[in-house]
């Protein structure tokens, strides 16, 4: 069946190989998700989730008891104040954008302490002069970028210590830049750093594909919010849409007010049948995301033994759930990435093919055969058509799905090299 799916013995013994050099980390990993799944359940048991809660509501919503408690699930899972979990958001640009608006008003200042944001937020920001910017209604951006990976403590403490910047900004995730993702001890690191200079400013944290590879969120060193999509981690392959903001109360409610309207917040909200598959995910994220770490595990030692840079190593410390690999070659790229489309369950005729997705600067090819459009955390594979040619690889809902997916892609690149 192997031969018939494209793989041949030889990959298959290296995959064997592979394997056996990486079963301790991924013990570790097995370990870390029995750990967050008591979390979950604990937080479900502690709400009394039942079937009522899976009712759904139209029209404005008002007085679902599903939606009210699913916000609870998440404030206790999260360990925060509050959270808002909607349907209603599109994507995790989209909450970060409501997120952002909420929390600004012309004339404040933004500041990415993690380099430049990733690309979707582009025309939020005003990089490109949208006229829906922040930008175009008076609000400020500044970065300050990363040295060798890590926060510049010392740049960040200078700049806020002026205590004229509303917001601090921090990617975990390295989106399509070419450094690591943020560790949690070096979110702690630099939040500590920041409140010794400055106690008002409001730190945000982009947690979008980080949740549950730690056994600590962002939230709990000292953000004062962070946002994140249900069609990644949280979502556990099965919510079909939208996305969360969890952390303080009077955060949360300015986003429930810039989400709805001003008077009404999280009152209203129709769930339209989204609470089983929102309360389900949850459910099943932390095995999911594990089955996406050990995933990336396999794919960062068998390309490395292939002669492939790739960051991160399968034995470094991760804090979300992709995996890049460095081809510098324009048609490696493209071949290994239609070779993770090949080795979907959705789609796998499809043949992906670079273009120009809305949202991104550069022609992006992705592959997604996956059950929900856009899901991450299925197994996907996509990259920017730009040097140094690097795939940003992630998902896998279960890690045996996740291996086969990388091996047709590792078969279809063979034939190149």
């Amino acid at each position: 069946m192997f031969k018939e799916f494209g793989i041949t013995d030889k990959l298959i013994d290296l995959a064997n190989e592979v394997e056996n050099e990486i079963k301790d980390e991924l013990n570790k990993v097995d370990q870390l998700s029995f750990r967050n799944s008591l979390r979950v359940l604990k937080a479900f048991q502690d709400n009394n989730i039942a079937e009522v809660h899976f009712n759904s509501t139209t029209g404005y919503g008002y007085g679902d008891i599903g939606r009210d408690t699913i916000e609870k699930v998440y404030a206790q899972v999260f360990r925060t104040e509050d959270a808002l979990v909607r349907n209603q958001f599109i994507s995790g640009t989209h909450a970060i954008t409501v997120a952002l608006f909420a929390n600004l008003r012309p004339g404040d200042t933004l500041l990415s302490i993690s380099g430049k944001p990733y690309d979707t937020l582009d025309s939020v920001i005003g990089f490109d002069d949208n006229p829906s910017s922040l930008k175009s209604y008076g609000i400020k951006y500044e970065q300050i970028d990363l040295i060798n990976d890590n926060f510049d403590i010392k740049a960040i403490q200078d700049r806020l210590s002026k205590k004229d910047v509303k917001m601090v900004e921090i990617q975990r995730s390295k989106g399509y830049a070419t450094r690591k993702s943020l560790t949690m001890d070096k979110i702690e690191e630099v939040i500590k750093a920041i409140r010794e200079v400055n106690d008002t400013v409001v730190i945000m944290v982009d947690n979008c594909y980080g949740e549950f590879v730690d056994e600590i969120e962002p939230v709990d060193v000292g953000a004062d919010f962070m946002v994140g999509s249900l069609i990644k981690n949280m979502g556990g392959a099965i919510a079909s849409n939208g996305a969360y903001i969890v952390g303080k109360k009077k955060y949360i409610d300015l986003a429930a007010e810039r989400l709805t309207s001003p008077g009404q917040g999280k009152e209203v909200g129709p769930t339209l049948g989204a609470n089983k598959s929102f309360l389900q995910g949850l459910y099943m994220a932390p095995s999911v995301v594990a089955s996406s770490v050990k995933t990336a595990i396999f794919a960062s030692r068998l390309m490395e033994k292939l002669g492939f840079d790739v960051v991160p190593k399968y034995n470094e410390k991760r804090s979300d759930i992709v995996q890049t690999i460095i081809f510098r070659d324009e048609q490696k790229l493209i071949k290994y990435v239609q070779g993770i489309q090949m080795g979907s369950a959705i789609d796998s005729k499809s043949i992906p093919m670079p273009w120009d997705m809305p949202g991104y600067t550069d022609k992006i090819i992705m592959a997604s055969g996956s059950f929900t459009q856009g899901s991450s955390i299925e197994l996907s594979c996509d990259g920017p058509i730009r040097p140094p040619y690097i795939a940003f690889m992630q998902g896998g809902v279960t890690y045996e799905y996740g291996k086969l997916g990388v091996l047709r892609a590792v078969s279809e690149l063979q034939k190149l090299m």
